[in-house]
């Protein structure tokens, strides 16, 4: 199935291409990505620089505990693939999705206008205003459906990458987050603390969603951190987790996540992994709503600290959980006592990986003329 792409007027955004990677940014004077939410694409349609490209996104972890809606985080080796093509066959300004691959394909739709990676490209045509080339896509499912670790933001964030690099990168950024925006918000909600990562990497801060700011938090190059990341066989959908908070928040709960979320935005850019761990734990707001959703996850949390994990919290909607560590051999010891307690106290298989920071975020990983 094709999608045509029709280009509308737009308005600019400004593009920080010429700097992707910005300076260390500091709280007392952080450096904004500000990002209208309408794009303005040339009057002059971009032509291909390649026939075909490959691009990967990595896998992300959202919210870090109390920052719910609002951080979020990319983890490296772990993601999605998209391989895009200039196709003949297909109409101009359309785009049509010729395979998906990985564990479960047939869960997924192949229509663009449903289909994470769908949706980002015809965004990122629309904004490109791509109306004499078809394009087809291939998209390679690396993270499993449902497992809190940004699995339909790394397909939207692979598939935009993607699109405009064919096109030879006309677009920054933070207007490839808007791309996956619209993605998210038809798959899984109005939410940037897994695309916004997935295609900057790093650490990012959602300071505001209208209009949209992106804060990237820079974690010193010399820190070691560790993700172990503990993915039960068990699925927890965006839209079931969601329905589960609450929709009034006290004030006391308030003033805690608050400080929390402070303290781990100290520790990230300190390399204070420890602290950073710290707050990762001490959701009083979201995770006591969705932890007694997933069997076994306080029982995990638990072994995962007395293991010496410097905390753990779920990732994103979950059901995978998350701790931190400053040693790998450390995080291979505490993911063998998190997977024992999936299953001791929830009966769910369960793996782990452990995984350091990825501070690239989506890329090209081939490409032919």
């Amino acid at each position: 199935m094709a999608t045509t792409c029709y280009s509308p007027t737009f308005k600019l955004a400004a593009s920080n291409r010429t700097n992707p990677h910005p300076g260390p940014v500091f709280l007392s004077s952080p450096k904004l990505l500000r990002c209208p939410f309408i794009v303005r694409c040339s009057s002059r349609e971009p032509e291909p620089v390649f026939t075909s490209v490959r691009s990967f996104a990595p896998a992300t972890v959202a919210n870090l505990g109390p920052g719910f809606d609002f951080l979020g985080c990319a983890v490296d080796g772990i993601g999605d693939h998209v391989t895009l093509c200039v196709d003949p066959q297909v109409h101009p300004g359309e785009i049509s999705i010729a395979e998906i691959t990985g564990p479960t394909p047939s869960k997924l739709t192949r229509d663009p206008l449903w289909n994470c990676a769908g949706i980002a490209a015809i965004e990122v045509m629309k904004m490109l205003g791509i109306r004499k080339v078809g394009l087809s896509l291939t998209l390679e499912k690396g993270l499993p459906l449902g497992s809190g670790l940004g699995s339909s933001a790394a397909s939207a964030a692979a598939a935009a990458v993607a699109v405009n690099e064919i096109f030879g990168g006309k677009l920054s950024q933070e207007e490839l987050v808007l791309a996956g925006l619209k993605s998210e918000e038809k798959v899984s909600g109005y939410h940037a603390d897994n695309v916004a990562p997935a295609i900057m990497g790093g650490f990012i801060l959602i300071r505001s969603y209208e209009p949209l700011e992106l804060l990237r938090l820079r974690f010193p190059e010399e820190a070691e951190l560790f993700f172990v990341l503990v993915s039960p066989e068990f699925e927890a959908p965006t839209k079931k987790m969601r329905a589960a908070l609450p929709g009034e928040v006290g004030m006391p709960h308030h003033v805690w996540n608050c400080s929390q979320a402070g303290a781990l935005v100290a520790g990230v850019l300190t390399g204070d992994v420890e602290g950073l761990g710290k707050a990762l734990s001490s959701d009083k707001i979201v995770e006591p709503r969705r932890a007694p959703l997933i069997p076994g996850m306080e029982a995990v949390k638990r072994a995962a600290i007395q293991a010496g994990a410097f905390g753990c919290t779920i990732s994103g909607a979950g059901p995978t959980a998350v701790a931190l560590i400053d040693s790998e051999s450390k995080g291979e010891a505490i993911g063998k006592r998190m997977v024992e307690a999936f299953w001791a106290e929830g009966s769910l298989p369960a793996s782990a990986v452990v995984r350091r920071l990825d501070r690239v975020g989506a890329r090209l990983v081939g490409m032919s003329s």
